[in-house]
């Protein structure tokens, strides 16, 4: 089929679910444009302050479009081939991810900016509240692992595409050059902020360029860099650790900025290359049903293997925890929440064109992260020349990599709030403690896995996202039912993604017991199969308690009796 027209395809479904599917969803909730937001009612000039549509979603689309909506789909691709991952990102998307996104921040504004636990702890219960809080951070540590060894799988390494250049170049090491460069640009830029304070649009004109230029610096330097894949992990779980202590002001939000801008500029890369490069789809539509490996049945791992690229919890904690905040209108939901979330569908379709136009043996080996950029590379290479493809494919790796700080620094972020809440440690003491213990889960895990450990990694981190969105939606159901609203459109996609993120923790948790019974070690696996069991029991707990607040919950007849 020819790349353009199929993604014409995907951006008119995109396009036909928000009129249609995303107006149905609004009027479930009944949204009133002359109600008082939290961000109305609460407006402190830090927090909760009102913003514009426009600005917001872009802002809530810069939080939540990381790396996951780009790994996903790449590694589910060279399983299973891109017709299938196609079809669950966009149906996925406009039925569930978006559902769940805009219902999560819907909740939150309704409830006075209160994040998804707060509001389970509401409607739910204590146990319930506490069920979700521990699960949340679970599945934060898997995301810290998971993106922090992808990443470290991106700095390390020759390019054979590249392998032709007239210097001597090491393409792992431009990326992680020119990543590290990106981390300094950003304090830097905090730091002019704090103390100058230049007007913004001279900001913007000094240090958006410079983000191209440290492109540059890492082509000509690319050896400076060059340390082993485990190293870098370790090295990433440190920058974890300082980055979610310092202010915001000294990284996250100028980092978020010039991050915003790199997403875009990725993004208009990856349509100009879709649409005018001439590129042909040389992937099969179609692979297997049963791939090898324990993880290689098409049901139930196609689904959390893509995992944000179609629905995402951890975007139920952006939407609830900051986006909420600064929501002036009610009716400014439906296109921030259920806008952002196919906007993140259409990230995920130019990183699922980056595969299917690779060849046959341009993939093996190759971590996403690569493949993303050297796809993202030769379409930019189509716009300012093929002598300049070192640059280009550079510039598509650092832009992954870019994406995954913003989560890493995020996750780690949140991961401490949630100790901090459950323990109590409110002071400084704590907020390190509570960092400490967020970063060192995931590097002793790291430690007890080899090269290229994201892919035992991964699958888990898909599940725990996808199943953290299943608990998110039942919360929001059990609100709805018990305000006597209409609540299927949130049951159906819950019961769904409930029953296929069961699935997978079950299939894991037996592997992991196989595994333990045939050789005795507990290696990754094992451990995998472990957490998973956790899950599992926190899920339990969760459904029960719902259950048992449902059982009270009078009848529509009763109600209107």
């Amino acid at each position: 089929m020819n790349l353009p027209l199929l993604a014409v395809s995907v951006l008119v479904l995109l396009a036909l679910g928000y009129r249609f599917y995303g107006r149905f969803v609004a009027a479930q909730y009944a949204l009133d444009p002359a109600a008082p937001t939290p961000a109305v009612t609460k407006n402190d000039g830090v927090d909760f302050v009102p913003t514009q549509p426009f600005y917001l979603l872009g802002q809530h689309f810069s939080a939540i479009a990381a790396a996951g909506p780009i790994a996903g789909p790449i590694l589910a691709c060279q399983q299973f081939g891109w017709l299938p991952c196609l079809l669950w990102i966009t149906v996925g998307v406009i039925f569930i991810g978006a559902v769940h996104d805009f219902s999560s921040l819907v909740a939150s504004v309704r409830h006075g900016g209160r994040s998804i636990a707060e509001i389970i702890k509401q409607h739910i219960g204590r146990r319930g509240w506490l069920a979700m809080m521990a699960f949340i951070w679970v599945a934060l540590v898997y995301v810290i692992l998971a993106f922090a060894d992808i990443t470290a799988s991106t700095f390390v390494g020759r390019t054979e595409d590249l392998a032709g250049s007239t210097f001597a170049f090491n393409q792992g090491g431009a990326v992680a050059l020119a990543s590290c460069l990106y981390l300094v640009l950003s304090v830097v830029m905090g730091l002019v902020g704090r103390w100058i304070r230049p007007p913004l649009w001279l900001t913007t004109i000094v240090f958006v360029p410079a983000t191209l230029g440290v492109v540059w610096v890492g082509t000509q330097y690319s050896t400076l860099l060059v340390l082993p894949s485990r190293t870098w992990g370790i090295l990433i779980l440190v920058y974890c650790f300082a980055a979610s202590l310092v202010p915001v002001w000294a990284l996250l939000q100028p980092r978020g900025y010039l991050g915003g801008f790199v997403l875009y500029m990725a993004l208009a890369v990856g349509v100009a290359g879709i649409f005018l490069g001439g590129f042909a789809i040389q992937q099969p539509a179609f692979k297997t049903w049963n791939a090898p490996g324990a993880s290689g049945a098409l049901f139930p791992f196609l689904f959390v293997t893509i995992a944000c690229g179609a629905c995402s919890g951890f975007h139920g904690l952006v939407c609830s925890g900051t986006t909420s905040k600064q929501i002036a209108r009610e009716t400014h939901c439906r296109p921030v929440g259920y806008g952002g979330m196919l906007l993140e569908a259409f990230v995920a379709l130019i990183a699922l064109s980056t595969v299917m136009i690779a060849g046959a043996g341009e993939l093996t080996g190759k971590a996403p992260g690569t493949i993303y950029g050297l796809g993202l590379g030769r379409y930019l290479a189509e716009i300012i020349g093929q002598e300049r493809l070192v640059f280009a494919t550079t510039f598509g790796m650092m832009a992954f990599s870019t994406f995954v700080f913003d989560t890493l620094d995020v996750s780690t972020r949140l991961g401490r709030y949630v100790l901090q809440e459950l323990t109590g440690w409110t002071h400084r003491g704590g907020a390190i403690l509570g960092t400490s213990l967020t970063a060192f889960v995931p590097l002793v895990f790291l430690l007890a896995a080899g090269e290229g450990a994201y892919r035992l990694f991964w699958v888990l981190f898909g599940t725990s996202n996808q199943l953290l969105a299943a608990l998110s939606l039942l919360g929001i159901a059990v609100w709805l039912k018990r305000s006597g609203r209409q609540s299927l459109f949130a049951w159906l996609p819950m019961g769904f993604v409930l029953f296929i993120t069961v699935w997978s923790l079950v299939l894991q948790a037996l592997t992991a017991v196989r595994a333990f019974a045939a050789s005795g070690r507990v290696d990754v696996p094992v451990l995998n199969g472990g957490v998973s069991l956790v899950l599992l029991g926190l899920a339990a707990l969760l459904v029960v308690e719902a259950a048992r607040v449902l059982r009270h919950v009078p009848s529509a007849e009763a109600t209107a009796a």
